[in-house]
């Protein structure tokens, strides 16, 4: 298991698992990206018992590429505003079907943006 596979997944798979925490039993589907070989998501759903909030809380977690899972810690990027652009683009250019669209669009909005979480492979 290296980054270099994970990040490989990650750019040509569409739907990535998570876990924020150890203790839940399972993983939950997610769009991510690779922007700079560094591996971002922005939650959707912005409830408060959200992955988002639950790193928030414990930024220990894992992510599921195919039959590897990762451990990684999650974190906001300190460089966030330097990010933005290249990680909207990365949401229009990976999840371009007709029906995906709307919802790339959307999730390139302020609201989602502020929910941006950086997830780092731990070795």
């Amino acid at each position: 298991m290296n980054k270099d596979n994970a990040l490989e997944y990650i750019t040509t798979n569409t739907i990535i698992g998570i876990k924020a925490g150890l203790e839940r039993p399972g993983f939950l589907e997610i769009w991510m990206v690779v922007v700079h070989d560094r591996i971002f998501a922005r939650s959707w759903g912005l409830a408060e018992r959200s992955w988002y909030n639950s790193f928030l809380e414990n930024p220990k977690g894992e992510i599921q590429c195919g039959e590897e899972i990762y451990s990684i810690k999650a974190v906001v990027p300190e460089d966030i505003n330097h990010l933005t652009k290249d990680i909207n683009s990365a949401y229009v250019k990976k999840y371009n079907t007709p029906h995906n669209i709307p919802y790339a669009a959307a999730i390139s909005k302020q609201e989602h943006v502020e929910k941006t979480m950086e997830f780092i492979i731990l070795d």
